[in-house]
């Protein structure tokens, strides 16, 4: 195997690990956004972390976020609208990739 392999395998294996840290830490924000959408709708334990589940859920549906923050948004009818959700969101990623790259270390 030549220098110019092994520099596109180890090339390879980045990209692969990175997207596999985004999947993970989207993933996770999004259970954190379901975690704190459930305490704005009076939801606690099994019950929060089956919603959170839920919203973690909705996002395989379509490509991109939206059809999270309208499942969010639908579901918490008058308690937030989808600029506060998107705001959540924005807010809750940094937190998920903290946690992620904690786990992952």
């Amino acid at each position: 195997m030549t220098t110019f392999d092994e520099r596109e395998n180890a090339f390879e294996a980045k990209f692969a690990h990175d997207e596999e840290m985004q999947f993970k830490a989207q993933a996770r924000c999004n259970k954190l956004l379901g975690l704190w959408a459930a305490e704005k709708m009076g939801k606690s334990g099994d019950e929060a972390a089956e919603y959170a589940k839920s919203v973690v859920i909705a996002d395989f549906e379509e490509a991109g976020h939206e059809d999270v923050v309208r499942k969010v948004a639908a579901d918490l009818g008058d308690l937030s609208g989808p600029e506060e959700i998107r705001a959540k969101m924005a807010e809750l990623l940094p937190v998920a990739k903290a946690q992620v790259m904690s786990e992952a270390n």
